[in-house]
């Protein structure tokens, strides 16, 4: 006799799909499960919209890079030439959150034909990131160079030729190009004078194609039949053009320009670039490798409607406003002193390690990306390295920003506010306070080309302290009566602003917060 059946399996309430769905685009309507009507044309609509808003706050960081090389071709800087600050980065450039206190200097590298080698000067501060501003490695005081300068050998994508035994630091990028950002200090030199720092660059700075089998590889390796026999290529100088002074605008679009400029970079890098999940969402809205984007109509007009939300909550981010993201700095909530890569650190995988007298101890690492803290970085600022956040005194950088008063509100640029930096300031190297446009999150525009305070005396002159030790330094359209130059940045009364407050070769203070500044006091 056959078996007798079971009674059926019951189905649960929770696993069904009821005829009318209540949603955030009105009621969705189905028939036994299946959309009904125009349910699943809505439903595709949206769907493109969330893909739309997802892609933009994913790519911030590709657009970013891919908009400051349009910035320097569109100046008649290009790829393997040499950007250079000389006088240092004043406001009529837009750039994100450059500073107005160090020699910069900016090169794209072409690997496209194979490794390159880039030469590094002495006593800089440098990193070196992929076109969407990964890692790639650090160089100068952070480096493996350590500040003596050092040759970096940058391999291709995919490249699997001959290498150097040695004599090179070996990386490779992810991207055929790769994007080096250097800066070199000041204020070793009388006066705080830019010029010796910028002759070092120019004289020490090569970048040039490697050639396998010649430095780095012996004659006995091409004996033994482990590598090629090649010439011995002569380091080769960059041209140089000069950047103080000049006007030029390397801000990503932020509105239906982001998708046509993710779609270049995608088309210009190879497809092994990306990671299969972030390509899985340009996918989604139509940017796919070797393929034309070109949207039609509808499409177009739900991306236009993404991208005004997803910059809306990028710059949200960006700004440190949303009260969820962990991103402020004291304990104190109330405090308007943060920095986002403390949360996720630079890979925006975990917070940066903590450095005890036992060592260094990380965090527990959860798998997870920090999606906002990546997103508010990268809308704010460019070039990303383990020396920008990491715990460690004397080395790298860091950096506080503020965009609030005391009271919460953000900063009126027709109103004097003041704020105070008590004595000892932790800086082994120097201090800087620079002031920046909401809009551009560039430095801000005034008469005053550098909007900057700080210990420096150049570009502008040296802060001066109070009878305690303590500095002051105050914002405002005109400058407040008995108030020195050195104490005061200049506002437009039309315009927002934020700061950053830099602190180079960082001390132990600033790491254990014994050392605070003070909340931004309105000014009567």
């Amino acid at each position: 006799m056959p078996t007798q059946l079971a009674t059926k399996t019951p189905v649960p309430p929770e696993v069904t799909t009821a005829s009318q769905v209540e949603t955030g685009i009105g009621a969705l309507e189905f028939t036994d499960g299946f959309p009904a009507g125009d349910t699943a044309a809505k439903v595709r609509d949206h769907l493109d919209y969330l893909h739309g808003v997802d892609t933009f706050m994913n790519t911030v960081q590709g657009v970013s890079t891919f908009a400051i090389r349009k910035g320097f071709l569109e100046a008649g800087v290009q790829d393997g030439e040499v950007l250079i600050f000389s006088a240092l980065m004043d406001s009529r450039s837009l750039f994100l959150t450059g500073n107005a206190d160090t020699v910069y200097f900016w090169v794209f590298v072409d690997l496209a034909d194979g490794p390159m080698v880039l030469k590094t000067p002495s006593d800089t501060l440098g990193v070196i990131d992929d076109m969407w501003f990964r890692w790639i490695a650090d160089f100068g005081l952070p480096g493996a160079d350590r500040g003596r300068g050092g040759s970096y050998l940058l391999v291709p994508p995919g490249y699997d030729g001959p290498l150097p035994e040695g004599g090179f630091y070996v990386h490779e990028s992810r991207t055929n190009l790769a994007f080096v950002v250097g800066r070199a200090f000041i204020n070793e030199y009388p006066g705080n004078d830019p010029a010796p720092a910028a002759s070092r660059i120019k004289e020490q700075l090569k970048i040039y194609p490697y050639a396998a089998g010649g430095i780095g590889s012996s004659v006995g390796s091409y004996l033994t039949g482990e590598g090629p026999l090649g010439q011995v290529n002569d380091p080769r100088s960059p041209r140089f053009v000069e950047g103080t002074g000049l006007a030029m605008n390397t801000i990503p679009p932020v509105d239906f320009g982001h998708f046509e400029m993710v779609d270049q970079l995608v088309q210009r890098e190879p497809a092994t670039a990306l990671d299969a999940e972030l390509a899985g969402s340009l996918a989604a809205i139509g940017i796919v490798k070797d393929e034309t984007f070109a949207p039609d109509a509808r499409r177009r007009s739900i991306l236009d409607a993404a991208a005004a939300f997803a910059n809306a909550a990028s710059r949200t981010v960006g700004m440190g406003a949303h009260p969820i993201d962990d991103f402020r700095y004291y304990d104190d909530a109330q405090s308007a002193w943060w920095n986002m890569l403390f949360d996720g650190g630079f890979e925006f995988l975990n917070p940066p390690p903590l450095v005890t007298s036992e060592g260094i101890k990380p965090f527990p690492n959860k798998g997870a990306r920090r999606l906002h803290s990546r997103t508010s970085f990268f809308y704010t600022a460019t070039c990303v390295t383990p020396a920008m956040c990491m715990r460690l005194t004397n080395v790298g950088s860091q950096y506080l920003l503020a965009n609030v008063d005391r009271h919460g509100a953000a900063f009126d640029g027709a109103r004097t506010y003041r704020v105070t930096l008590p004595k000892d300031i932790p800086a082994a190297r120097f201090w800087s306070l620079n002031a920046y446009d909401n809009q551009t999150r560039s430095l801000l525009q005034t008469d005053q080309i550098y909007p900057r305070a700080g210990s420096q005396a150049f570009p502008s002159p040296a802060t001066e302290a109070e009878p305690d030790g303590s500095t002051v330094v105050y914002l405002s359209p005109t400058q407040p009566d008995g108030i020195p130059r050195s104490n005061w940045i200049q506002t437009d009364p039309n315009r927002g602003w934020f700061v950053i407050l830099r602190l180079y070769s960082p001390l132990q203070p600033f790491f254990d917060m014994t050392w605070r500044p003070s909340e931004f006091e309105p000014v009567p």
